[in-house]
């Protein structure tokens, strides 16, 4: 393996003598490769969606493992779920090597124990219907490869997510991720191209997974929760766009559905009250496509 994420980058060697301007263009330049990068790499995030929303909707679990920078990209990635798409806190998880004090301070030799990251991942009752996805950017974790293979001994789904081709860890996992951006401009700082890699991954992750589960119609984000004012308004304009209704319709609908977005959609398109709207969304797993056009 070619140790990419922690080579020298030709380009920035004399990074500590260029101008506040050159500096940043060479940096932005850089940060440019990181999409091309992930592009070739869609057809594994394919495969890693396609898995996840399997195991998902056989009731299973999406866990995000790392430590350092990349376990933090999980835990966001996690966090953000409930909100955006009305996930149970406890369908996407985010474990971080060290725990949560780890997200704001690191917790030295955390991540160098194997059987930490199968720890962590029995104090959740991991399942096999359960997906890990074990993200390291160098891609020889111990915290990481121990969790995948505690996930892979129980029959759970194992997903890879690195940034070296050829990296330890990809033998570890049934889909493996790799990402290769090419040296930081800063030498092994991590947090910088391979980080924004592994976002855009876990953004693509998460997001066409929830796709996949019937937690969007159209562009639209259909089960996210109406938890305060922004997003109440955020709510009334997702149903006045999937309907073509006025503001007055869209508020009189979500007072009977709950604030639910897909069940006062469904109400209006429709012409039907919340319950009969409910019941065509069960019928149809939750997709709102599915519950409007169903006789």
């Amino acid at each position: 393996m070619t140790n990419t994420t922690e080579s020298r980058n030709p380009r920035t060697l004399n990074l500590d003598e260029l101008g506040t301007e050159e500096f940043l263009t060479v940096m932005n330049d850089e940060d440019r490769r990181v999409p091309a990068a992930v592009a070739e790499a869609l057809p594994e995030i394919a495969l890693a969606v396609d898995l996840i929303a399997e195991r998902m909707r056989s009731g299973g679990r999406l866990i995000y493992l790392g430590a350092g920078t990349s376990g933090r990209l999980g835990v966001l990635d996690a966090a953000e779920c409930p909100p955006t798409f009305g996930t149970d806190p406890g369908e996407v998880i985010g474990l971080l090597a060290g725990g949560e004090g780890a997200m704001f301070r690191a917790v030295e030799g955390a991540e160098d124990s194997a059987s930490l990251g199968a720890d962590d991942l029995r104090g959740i009752n991991l399942t096999l219907d359960d997906v890990v996805v074990g993200i390291a950017a160098s891609g020889g974790t111990p915290y990481v490869i121990g969790g995948l293979d505690h996930a892979r001994g129980i029959g759970a789904g194992t997903v890879s997510l690195t940034c070296n081709r050829g990296a330890p860890v990809s033998d570890h996992a049934d889909v493996a991720i790799e990402v290769d951006n090419g040296p930081e401009v800063l030498t092994g700082s991590t947090r910088l191209k391979a980080g924004t890699s592994q976002k855009l991954v876990l953004n693509m992750l998460s997001t066409a997974t929830m796709v996949r589960l019937g937690k969007v119609y159209g562009n639209l984000m259909v089960d996210v929760k109406a938890t305060n004012i922004k997003l109440r308004d955020r709510v009334i304009r997702i149903v006045r766009a999937a309907t073509d209704c006025s503001a007055d319709e869209a508020k009189a609908a979500l007072d009977q559905a709950d604030n639910h977005a897909k069940t006062a959609i469904v109400m209006i398109l429709c012409g039907v009250d919340a319950p009969t709207a409910r019941e065509r969304l069960a019928t149809a797993d939750g997709f709102v496509r599915s519950a409007i056009t169903r006789q």
